[in-house]
């Protein structure tokens, strides 16, 4: 596969696309057809989407066979003393499509890494969906297409690439398995990011100047690399330096699936089965865990919690077996994209020098969202998604008497389950003028509540890391959140006057009551809370830190 010089990226896209949807899915082939059309594509002659029309799919034996023996363009050899080139493959990256706080990571990580150590390359792979293509196309570059080998059938694969803020990013392009409105939720996502797998596998040897050291993946969506990497690839010349990191940011989805779909869809023989097996079903992440050389999560707190029954979801028993290649690395935040100072989405700007604007921040989303404009009374502001770990039953449990004992406000931005929308409705009828639900996720308003509220409510069930709580802190807003996951370790307890937020242990709305009543006697304190939020914006919770330890964990794998 080699690099195109059309003029025209849109037009080679689209051939791409036809090319992709019409790669065939018949079973047994002419097997030497199958390894003919590959072989091109490896030897450099440059791969046009057209020329995908109409391939026939290998078998499983002879694609397999063609994977361990066709000519790569750009062995790598021996493995280098330290990394310098890194891929993150994932199912998500903003801004190009992010559901939840991985994206968030992916979209900043990569940068931090390169500014913290100037030798790096860090790059990202993701699918190409149906909206990356209709934002973000127009500004990409075709590279070019292989057939990607997963089973029995041979898949065409479309790569593009493109460059922003200094990171460059590939997408893997295929119709039938990515050109669809939504992003997960589909009964065939197991095959689908198979497929992803795959393909980044199978197009490394082609990237121009570029072989990872590091292929960093990421959750169940990209288990199976590390799989792949055991199974199919890592005996292999130019893959044998490659080492993998499979980074859990929450083990509660782990891409579980039928044991008879083992060889039929994934690809996977039965002497492999042991490596994704796990209660009598395939479970991706337990692969990834399995073969991975390293694993972590996303905070200390975390990898310590996943070790029992409470937080493993079933998998603790297997992450103590391979504790010895367990670490927890906190996240961080945009410190740059996220500032009061200059964001542009907030009515007042302010710092913790200045807090004029966040006064007026208060004010003006009180008076949007027709809340009484009282100036002293606590503005609780919480954006969520509304399901039972973020900790939803704590707060239907004291809510409402927390409202009929004070003169508290409530601003609820988040979509999630039925049972937990009904509620804030109820809520923001009952209490019309102090409290406001918006069934909805907007960035922008997001910006506004952390900016116009005086405390941020987070009391969740678990949480991997949570990236909510630092954002609070940056724009002034004290998190009141329960002691687990990444909260533990980015949030402490205020009451002995060196803490940046108000904490709780025991899983029960009685504890989130008490600490919700320390929080609002705090509040009234004008003078001690004033020098609260100017120590809460005065944290650091960059990605410096972070990106420190995870280059550290890059060199550990490669020593």
């Amino acid at each position: 596969m080699t690099k195109e010089t059309t003029s025209n990226p849109e037009e080679k896209q689209e051939s791409a696309r036809k090319g992709a949807a019409s790669s065939t899915r018949t079973r047994k082939p002419a097997a030497a057809k199958a390894a003919s059309t590959r072989g091109t594509a490896k030897a450099g002659v440059k791969a046009t989407a057209k020329g995908t029309r109409g391939r026939a799919a290998a078998s499983k034996k002879a694609a397999d066979k063609t994977a361990e023996k066709a000519p790569r363009k750009n062995a790598a050899g021996r493995r280098p003393a330290a990394p310098s080139k890194i891929l993150f493959a994932v199912s998500e990256v903003a801004p190009f499509v992010a559901t939840g706080g991985m994206g968030q990571v992916v979209s900043s990580l990569p940068a931090s890494l390169m500014q913290v150590n100037k030798k790096l390359d860090v790059r990202v792979i993701a699918p190409m969906y149906q909206q990356v293509r209709q934002q973000f196309s127009g500004g990409m570059t075709f590279v070019g297409n292989i057939d990607v080998p997963l089973s029995w059938r041979s898949q065409a694969c479309g790569v593009y690439t493109v460059e922003r803020d200094g990171v460059v990013y590939y997408f893997i392009d295929n119709d039938l398995y990515f050109n669809r409105e939504g992003i997960y939720g589909y009964f065939d996502d197991g095959e689908r990011f198979a497929f992803f797998a795959r393909a980044v596998l199978e197009i490394l040897p082609h990237l121009p100047d570029f072989v990872p050291d590091i292929l960093h993946c990421n959750d169940w969506h990209g288990a199976l690399v590390p799989v792949y990497h055991t199974t199919h690839y890592g005996k292999l010349p130019e893959y044998q330096h490659m080492r993998t990191l499979f980074t859990i940011h929450n083990i509660e989805y782990q891409g579980k699936y039928d044991m008879a779909i083992l060889g039929d869809v994934f690809g996977l023989d039965a002497e492999h089965s042991s490596l994704v097996e796990h209660n009598g079903a395939i479970n991706l992440m337990k692969g990834g865990i399995e073969c991975a050389h390293a694993v972590n999560t996303v905070s200390e707190s975390y990898a310590c919690e996943i070790l029992t029954p409470e937080y493993g979801h079933g998998l603790e028993g297997i992450l103590a077996q391979r504790q010895f290649k367990l670490t927890g690395i906190l996240n961080g935040i945009d410190v740059q994209g996220q500032n009061p100072a200059d964001d542009p989405h907030i009515t007042a700007n302010f710092t913790a020098k200045d807090l004029t604007g966040k006064a007026v921040c208060k004010a003006a989303l009180q008076a949007e969202f027709g809340l009484e404009a009282e100036p002293r009374a606590a503005l609780i502001g919480m954006v969520s998604r509304l399901v039972a770990h973020k900790g939803m039953a704590y707060i239907q449990g004291c809510m409402e008497q927390l409202l009929q004992e004070s003169d508290a406000q409530l601003v609820v931005l988040g979509t999630g389950e039925a049972q937990y929308e009904s509620y804030f409705r109820y809520l923001a009828e009952k209490f019309s003028t102090r409290v406001h639900f918006c069934c909805d996720f907007k960035p922008a308003l997001s910006r506004q509540i952390y900016a116009g509220c005086d405390l941020f409510l987070m009391p969740s069930q678990s949480e991997p890391c949570g990236l909510s709580q630092m954002i609070a802190l940056r724009y002034g807003a004290i998190p009141v959140v329960r002691e687990t996951g990444g909260l533990r370790d980015s949030i402490t307890d205020s009451g002995d006057g060196e803490g940046n937020g108000f904490t709780f242990a025991d899983a029960t709305p009685e504890a989130l009551l008490i600490t919700l009543r320390r929080a609002l006697q705090g509040y009234a304190d004008e003078e001690g809370w004033e020098i609260l939020v100017r120590r809460a914006m005065a944290c650091d919770f960059s990605w410096g830190k972070s990106a420190q330890a995870y280059i550290k964990l890059y060199k550990d794998l490669l020593s």
